[in-house]
């Protein structure tokens, strides 16, 4: 009985740390577009390989530079909690929300 313990705790362990891979993950960045001076807030949906800062700025660039934005910086990556909490924020400040979906 005592050995199955550290199996169950490993296989515990190793659907813990699986779950996040599979889950969705966002980004919120900064962008501008210059003459006139103009700048944007947005949220991207990650592809799953690009959930980290780096990543999502090479997935972002050239997004953003097919839309006339460049790229200031990528705030934070979050799941779809915090994406639920930035679009209560934003209703209730009168900002529209859109995702912008990078996984395509």
């Amino acid at each position: 009985m005592m050995t199955r313990a550290p199996q169950a705790l490993c296989l515990a362990l190793s659907l813990l740390l699986a779950a996040p891979a599979g889950a969705e993950c966002y980004a919120d960045y900064k962008a501008k577009r210059d003459a006139p001076l103009r700048l944007q807030y947005g949220v991207a949906l990650l592809p799953p390989d690009a959930c980290d800062k780096q990543s999502a700025a090479r997935a972002l660039r050239p997004r953003l530079a097919e839309r006339g934005w460049t790229l200031l910086s990528v705030v934070s990556i979050f799941g779809a909690d915090g994406l639920s909490q930035r679009q209560d924020s934003a209703g209730a400040s009168g900002t529209s929300f859109d995702v912008l979906d990078l996984r395509r």
